[in-house]
């Protein structure tokens, strides 16, 4: 409850609501500013790093912001199932630096193009089928490859640190990348948390301003710009061509395309939580079409012949947390910024005459809040000896693979090269390994049923089955029946008879866990979702009773836990039940 009731101050538009035109503008405008050196600088390092030209230069920033304009739009707009309805900005992730600079420089724009294309069908399938692929997206193979992103990428920043006109004084370079960096580190390490959001912009200008003193700094660039215009390189094209480069680069696009798509359903859900004055459960639809709308922006930017764009959390959710507005039409609004943005030659030419001093030193503490972020991802999901050894033989599997150290004659031939990339080898390495522990642990028991009432002794039979194979007495059966019938009684509701539900189908998985016991059902969707309707029993006094929330009241004693996951057409709940001795003790 004290969640909720803070929460309600602080929140001053929910995402269905429309707040005045001037103040939307303005937190939109608040977001590009935030996100819109990052948008125009990672692909700028993308393509000098490759050595590509200032004209494909030029058409690759342009063509960023435009498709992340037009996607932060989709997001906030969602056109059916596609967008998520909430304020989400767009951009370039530093995750796919170092794979879009080798596909440059191996087969120019083309190859980028191509690789994209296919790297976007991955969110696209996966927002269709999310409940299916729900357990491939385990936190220890996510953590790793986030961890194995720094190893493909610094290399390549720190190479063009250095790089400098020779007129410009030996300590010009160095000085530029200690002055960013040191700006961005003081700001983020203790600042409030308001300034921390302008620490990189800050840190860049700070920077770009150091640069300018040693000529590092481009000023002609953008003197000779115009302040209106389209970029002078055009659309660079794409070609269906299954080179050696694409198949030795396809796979590691594909595992970064798999990371981008869990930072997406984490984004998802983190706007949702922080949108609603009232605490919600939440809602997997929305990850869906958040997912949907990311896989439509990578197949634009793959058709534009430029590096991906996906949703940048980092940004999105600690604006609508200062502003308290999480209206859609931030996004909208956030989205016609950009897009004007793009076609602002002058305003692209600040970001393009940045120097690579400035960029390596940003992109840094970028890929060192990524390789944090995989860390955690690991703990976090919970480690044992088993989730380290993978982990740990994964991530050094890469980093050997990466910096050829690891039978390189050997890799250079094996499947066209594919192991010599990091990411690629390291995530086979995590994901063979973790397939080896599925493939030898324990099978769950399962049981398909007809949705309705009338499968009530078939689910109790089933589930005094699994708790004696599990060892457990009469009260731990007892409990699991009363939290199985229950949880069918809920879902069912009051439409039971209905035909449409007669011919529904249901899914019920048990396994040991620690101490317990979880149930998961799965059957087709409903409307209501079971937590929220749970949380709100707290709210209603005892002697008021539906005659719904009857059997919710008894789950709530029951169970442990109770999750429930809404997708297009499919519902999840997943109820942990403790055995009785455990409960006691938690108790």
């Amino acid at each position: 409850m004290s969640n909720s009731s803070s929460r309600g101050t602080t929140i001053r538009y929910e995402p269905d609501e429309s707040p005045p035109g001037a103040l939307a503008f303005g937190c939109g405008l608040q977001l590009v500013i935030l996100g819109g050196a990052s948008i125009a600088l990672i692909p700028t390092i993308v393509v000098r790093a490759a050595g590509s030209s200032e004209a494909y230069l030029s058409w690759a920033v342009f063509g960023v912001i435009a498709i992340s304009g037009v996607c932060t739009a989709l997001q906030a707009v969602r056109l059916g199932r596609i967008g998520a309805g909430y304020v989400l900005a767009m951009g370039p992730p530093g995750a796919f630096i170092g794979l879009s600079a080798a596909a440059l420089a191996q087969g120019g724009p083309a190859l980028l193009g191509t690789l994209v294309v296919a790297s976007s069908l991955l969110p696209i399938v996966l927002s269709t089928r999310l409940s299916l692929f729900r357990r491939l997206l385990t936190p220890t193979i996510v953590g790793t490859v986030n961890m194995l992103i720094p190893v493909t990428v610094l290399p390549v920043v720190f190479s063009r640190m250095h790089q400098a006109p020779d007129q410009v004084p030996a300590l010009g370079a160095p000085l530029t990348a200690l002055a960013t960096i040191l700006v961005i580190l003081g700001i983020a390490l203790k600042g409030t948390a308001t300034l921390r959001l302008w620490a990189p912009v800050t840190g860049i200008a700070v920077g770009s301003l150091v640069a300018g003193a040693f000529g590092l700094y481009d000023f002609a660039r953008v003197v000779e710009a115009p302040w209106i215009g389209v970029p002078r390189g055009g659309w660079p094209g794409i070609e269906l061509d299954m080179s050696p480069a694409f198949v030795g680069l396809l796979p590691g696009f594909v595992f970064v395309a798999l990371i981008g798509a869990t930072q997406t359903i984490v984004s998802a859900v983190a706007i949702q939580r922080v949108s609603w004055r009232r605490p919600r459960a939440v809602d997997y639809r929305a990850v869906q079409g958040c997912m949907a709308a990311d896989g439509v922006c990578k197949l634009l930017s793959g058709l534009a012949g430029i590096m991906p764009t996906q949703t940048i959390a980092a940004i999105s959710v600690p604006a609508v947390q200062l502003t308290g507005v999480g209206a859609r039409g931030v996004g909208i609004a956030a989205g016609g910024v950009l897009i004007s943005l793009a076609f602002l030659p002058k305003a692209l030419a600040m970001v393009l005459a940045i120097p690579g001093a400035v960029a390596g030193a940003y992109v840094t503490v970028l890929m060192a809040l990524t390789f944090v972020r995989g860390m955690t991802e690991i703990v976090q999901g919970g480690i044992d000896h088993r989730k380290g050894l993978v982990a740990g033989v994964a991530f050094w599997v890469g980093t050997g693979c990466q910096n050829g150290m690891i039978f390189p004659e050997l890799l250079a031939n094996a499947a066209g090269g594919v192991l010599q990339n990091g990411i690629t080898a390291g995530g086979l390495t995590a994901v063979l390994m973790t397939l080896f522990l599925e493939m030898t642990a324990p099978r769950r028991s399962r049981i398909e049923v007809d949705f309705d009432l009338a499968v009530l002794p078939k689910l109790r039979e089933f589930l005094g089955a699994f708790a004696q194979r599990s060892g457990w007495d009469a009260k731990m059966v007892h409990r699991l029946e009363a939290a199985g019938e229950e949880t069918l009684l809920t879902l069912t509701g009051p439409d039971e008879r209905d035909e449409k539900r007669q011919r529904r189908r249901l899914f019920l998985s048990a396994h040991k866990e620690a101490d317990g016991a979880v149930l998961e059902f799965v059957t087709a969707v409903g409307e209501e979702n079971v937590q929220d309707r749970i949380a709100i029993l707290g709210e209603r006094p005892d002697d008021v009773l539906m005659e719904r929330e009857v059997s919710l009241r008894l789950l709530r004693h029951i169970a442990t836990s109770v999750r429930h996951q809404q997708f297009h057409e499919t519902d999840i709940v997943t109820v942990r039940v403790d055995a009785p001795e455990t409960s006691r003790a938690g108790n």
